[in-house]
């Protein structure tokens, strides 16, 4: 919803990144699992082809060219999402929130300072910020997940919380969530909430379109933590997912006050 409210250019630069990060992760969830590996050596090699100045040959690395240049985005955090990618070949699970956050470190926060540096506003203190918004958006995502990571062979919430509320595995496959998976459910979302507190402060140092579009990444989380409350954090068999008015609300309120 955000890119709508943005310049043409800018609207193409972040789906262009967009489209990468979505690459990276279809080739994990959907590629065939012996060929996994490989494609992500194969988007790494092409990404190095990029940098050297050499034409692509993966559509969505191709993509990037124009944006890459442009704004001079470092390859590292493309780097890291791939890295992120490969990890999730390996790991399957997190034994404690710390843990979830290294992984969040590869998977969203890298996310965060390529936007930045789309709309030129990317120094170390922003990017500190914007990593506390991206992992509680990442965290967010894996609530509302649960059943369809589960399913996918993978659990993101912490091992150490699960075992702390009783969970087990069976948990994960039942139509309705059980209460001890809830409330493991709303612990992270409760820690996603405080990280989205302190990352927020992001707002105030923003003007015109950067303001616009974090307003609305920050709105969307606050948007689905409410929808994840008012759910009573039920996540198994249905898609929880923030109103329509409430999304707009919350943005318009955090692009107004930077809180």
């Amino acid at each position: 919803m955000a890119s709508r409210l943005l310049p043409r250019g800018y609207r193409r630069h972040l789906m262009a990144v967009y489209g990468f990060a979505r690459f990276i992760d279809d080739i994990g969830d959907e590629a065939p699992p012996a060929d996994r590996l490989r494609l992500l050596d194969v988007v790494e090699d092409d990404l190095a082809r990029l940098y050297a100045g050499r034409a692509a040959r993966v559509p969505a690395v191709g993509a990037l060219k124009r944006t890459v240049s442009e704004f001079a985005i470092p390859d590292e955090p493309f780097r890291r999402l791939i890295r992120a990618g490969r990890r999730d070949q390996a790991v399957t699970r997190y034994e404690s929130f710390e843990d979830l956050l290294g992984y969040c470190e590869l998977s969203a926060n890298p996310v965060g300072h390529i936007v930045l540096h789309v709309f030129g506003v990317a120094d170390r203190r922003r990017c500190a910020l914007s990593d506390q918004v991206c992992s509680a958006l990442q965290v967010i995502e894996h609530c509302q997940d649960v059943g369809e990571d589960y399913t996918r062979g993978r659990v993101y919430l912490p091992g150490a919380d699960l075992r702390r509320f009783g969970c087990t595995d069976d948990d994960f496959a039942r139509a309705t969530t059980p209460d001890r998976l809830r409330r493991t459910i709303a612990l992270q979302t409760t820690r996603a909430g405080a990280l989205l507190d302190a990352g927020t402060g992001l707002v105030s140092e923003l003007t015109g379109p950067a303001r616009v579009a974090v307003a609305g990444y920050i709105a969307g989380g606050r948007a689905t933590i409410t929808a994840l409350v008012a759910a009573d954090h039920d996540v198994l068999g249905r898609a929880v997912r923030p109103r329509r008015t409430r999304l707009l609300t919350t943005w318009l309120r955090v692009l107004a006050t930077g809180r």
